[in-house]
């Protein structure tokens, strides 16, 4: 015997119309929710790992990023994502000011070579000296 299912676009109309509306119950559902996600991901760290393992044996980025095409991604970050980057912007800036202040406090404190005259290949040391400088502060140096 058959299974029976709604037709794909009756399925998609109540997905997005049930959808929408739940924004409430969606942060009711994370409010609280905090301390099993970070057990519980933390747990599945080794199952994250062999799936990426996996997936990389598969080729699945590749494959997904051309099942997907170039039009797709241009129309939906044209229209999607443009609508969402400012607000999610606004929502990012304290986050990324506290994440941003350790790294500017390290270039802030850092004493440099003398700067020689254009094109000696003693002024890449500089660049060189910020990248390990901030590459430390990352690795908790």
């Amino acid at each position: 015997m058959a299974i029976k299912v709604k037709d794909a676009v009756s399925a998609a109309q109540k997905f997005v119309s049930k959808g929408a509306a739940a924004g409430a119950d969606y942060e009711s559902g994370v409010r609280g929710a905090g301390p099993a996600w970070q057990a519980q991901t933390v747990a599945a760290s080794e199952n994250y790992a062999a799936g990426v393992q996996e997936a990389i044996t598969r080729n699945a980025f590749a494959r997904g990023v051309q099942a997907s095409g170039a039009a797709h991604y241009e129309e939906r970050a044209a229209t999607v994502g443009a609508r969402r980057f400012p607000e999610g912007i606004r929502a990012a800036g304290p986050a990324w000011q506290e994440g941003t202040t350790p790294f500017l406090d390290v270039i802030r404190n850092l004493t440099l070579e003398p700067r020689r005259p254009t094109g000696d290949p003693s002024n890449w040391r500089r660049s060189e000296q910020v990248g390990m400088a901030l590459r430390r502060r990352k690795l908790g140096g």
